[in-house]
C-alpha cells in the first residue's frame, strides 16, 4: 500500500514537517443534524455549501456543533430571544391585511416579515426585517392541465400526495386540508364525478385548514384502486418513496403536481413560517423558491427519495421574473396526527435474475413489532412470468399475541392480500414459523411488501425473517 509522506519545508536551515493533504469527505448534513441535540446555546441551523451550519451564542454550543461535524456561526440573539420577538410580531400581524408570511430566519438571526408593498407596522422592533413582495400567497386549486388529479366532489381538482395506511391496513392518501374541507365528500379520479376512488375527510375529523396546518386525508375504498409509493415525475423515471424526513433551510427539494410544469425543483428558504392566505393564517409551514400553479395543491414534496411535505400554496405563477415561493405542510405532522404509516418501497437495483427455477425471495432484516405500530418489510422478486398458485408467504419471528396482529401482503401492482386479521379474546403466541397460501394471479416480478400491524397494548415481538415464493 502506498503511504502519503508529509511534505517538508527548508526554513533557515531547519526542516519543518507540513501536514499531509486531507482527503476527508465532509459529513452528510442531515446525518449531522439528526445526531446533534438541541441546546440552549443554539439559535437555528441550515445547510450551506454542503455542510450543516449551526447558529450559536456560546462557546459550549460551538464546541458541541464542531464535535458533531457541523460548522458553528456566532450570532447575537438566542433562540429564546428570537421566539419572543416572533411572538411580538405575531400579535401585530393579526391586525394587518397585506402580509404574506412571517417567521424566524436562522441565517440572518432575525424575524423576517414579507408584506405586499412593504409595511411600517413593525418599526421599532430590533431584529425584525420587513421584505416587500409583489403578490400574496394563495391556496391553490383550479382546472389547468391534466396529470394525476383527484376531484373533491364537483369541485376543481387537487393533487395526490403520499399514500399511507392505518393500523388496520386500510388505504389512504394525504393531501392539502383546503382540498378536504367538506366532511364525507366523494373523491373521484376523473372530472365530472367519474371514477370514484373513495371518500374525503371521513367523519369530518380528517381535515385541518387552520392555525394547526393545511393537511387532509382521503380514504381509498373503491374496488380497483390501489396505492403506490412511486412518485410521478412526468417523463423521468419514477421516484420510489423510502421514508419521511424534516426539511432544513438550504435543502434541495422537488414537488410533483398535476399542473405544468408538473415536476419542479428548488431550495428550502424557510421553515416553521406563519403564512397569511387572506382567508386563513397557518403556522408551521415551509417555503421554497420553486414555482407552482393552481391545481398543485396537496401534491408531493420530496428531498431525494424522502417525503417532506404536502403542497399548500404559493404565488400561483411559473412565469419569468416572478420568483417562485411555493409552500408546503410538513408530512410528518400529518402522519402523526392521524396515526398513519407512510407507504414506502425499495428503489430498483441491478440485482441479476436468480438461477432458473429459483423463485423464492427473502428479507432477513429484524424489525421490532411494537404496540399500535406497523412493521413494513419488502423483498424484490427478480423473476419472469406470472405468479404460481398459490403464492406462499413464510413469516418467521415471535410475538406474544397473534390475535392482536393484522398481517398483509402487498403485491407489486398495489393489490392487498390479508393473511391474518386481528381479533379474539384469548392471546396465543405467534408461531416461530408460519406459512400462508395466497391466491394471487399477477406478474411475479417487482417489490412485494409484508405489513404487520399491532392493534393491542402490552405485547411485543420481532419479525426476524420472511420469504415469498412466487
Amino acid at each position: 500500500m502506498r503511504r502519503t509522506v508529509p511534505a517538508i519545508l527548508l526554513l533557515s536551515g531547519s526542516l519543518i514537517a507540513l501536514p499531509a493533504p486531507s482527503n476527508a469527505v465532509a459529513p452528510e448534513p442531515h446525518q449531522v443534524s439528526a445526531q446533534l441535540p438541541a441546546s440552549a446555546g443554539q439559535a437555528g441551523r441550515w445547510i450551506e455549501n454542503g455542510r450543516l451550519v449551526v447558529a450559536v451564542t456560546s462557546d459550549a454550543a460551538a464546541a458541541q456543533a464542531r464535535a458533531a461535524g457541523a460548522t458553528p456561526k456566532y450570532v447575537g440573539r438566542t433562540q429564546q430571544q428570537l421566539e419572543g420577538l416572533l411572538s411580538s410580531v405575531d400579535k401585530i400581524a393579526r391586525g394587518q391585511n397585506n402580509l404574506r408570511s412571517w417567521g424566524i430566519d436562522p441565517v440572518t438571526n432575525q424575524v423576517v416579515v414579507k408584506a405586499v408593498g412593504g409595511s411600517d407596522a413593525f418599526r421599532g422592533l430590533d431584529g425584525v426585517r420587513v421584505e416587500s413582495v409583489a403578490t400574496r400567497a394563495h391556496q391553490q386549486s383550479g382546472e389547468v392541465n391534466p396529470g394525476d388529479p383527484w376531484w373533491p366532489g364537483s369541485e376543481t381538482y387537487c393533487s395526490v400526495a403520499f399514500p399511507a395506511t392505518d393500523a388496520q391496513g386500510n388505504k389512504h392518501f394525504l393531501t392539502a386540508g383546503h382540498c378536504t374541507n367538506d366532511a364525507n365528500q366523494a373523491a373521484y379520479g376523473a372530472i365530472s364525478q367519474a371514477n370514484r376512488l373513495g371518500t374525503s375527510n371521513v367523519g369530518g375529523t380528517r381535515s385541518v385548514n387552520a392555525r394547526e396546518g393545511d393537511m387532509g386525508v382521503v380514504a381509498v375504498t373503491e374496488a380497483g384502486w390501489t396505492i403506490s409509493p412511486n412518485v410521478n415525475t412526468y417523463g423521468s423515471p419514477a421516484v420510489t418513496v423510502t421514508g419521511a424526513v424534516e426539511a432544513i433551510v438550504g435543502d434541495s427539494v422537488c414537488h410533483s403536481g398535476n399542473t405544468a410544469p408538473n415536476w419542479e425543483c428548488g431550495k428550502v428558504t424557510a421553515v416553521n413560517q406563519s403564512i397569511d392566505y387572506g382567508n386563513v393564517v397557518i403556522d408551521g409551514l415551509t417555503t421554497t423558491d420553486a414555482c407552482s400553479e393552481g391545481g398543485d395543491s396537496g401534491g408531493a414534496w420530496l428531498r431525494g427519495d424522502k417525503a417532506v411535505g404536502l403542497h399548500s400554496g404559493g404565488n400561483s405563477s411559473c412565469v419569468a421574473n416572478d420568483p417562485g415561493n411555493s409552500i408546503f405542510q410538513p408530512v410528518s405532522e400529518a402522519l402523526a396526527k392521524w396515526n398513519l404509516t407512510l407507504l414506502t418501497g425499495t428503489p430498483g437495483d441491478p440485482d441479476p435474475d436468480p438461477e432458473p427455477g429459483e423463485r423464492t425471495f427473502t428479507n432477513g432484516t429484524d424489525y421490532p413489532i411494537r404496540d399500535f405500530q406497523t412493521v413494513v418489510s419488502t423483498v424484490k422478486a427478480t423473476t419472469t412470468g406470472r405468479t404460481k398458485s398459490p403464492v406462499k408467504v413464510k413469516v418467521e419471528g415471535n410475538h406474544t399475541c397473534l390475535e392482536d396482529l393484522n398481517i398483509s401482503l402487498v403485491s407489486p401492482s398495489g393489490r392487498w392480500y390479508y393473511l391474518q386479521r386481528s381479533g379474539g379474546f384469548t392471546c396465543h403466541p405467534l408461531p416461530a414459523s408460519k406459512t400462508y397460501d395466497v391466491a394471487a394471479d399477477e406478474t411475479a416480478a417487482g417489490t412485494w411488501t409484508l405489513r404487520i400491524g399491532d392493534n393491542g397494548p402490552g405485547d411485543t415481538g420481532t419479525l426476524t425473517n420472511w420469504s415469498i415464493t412466487v
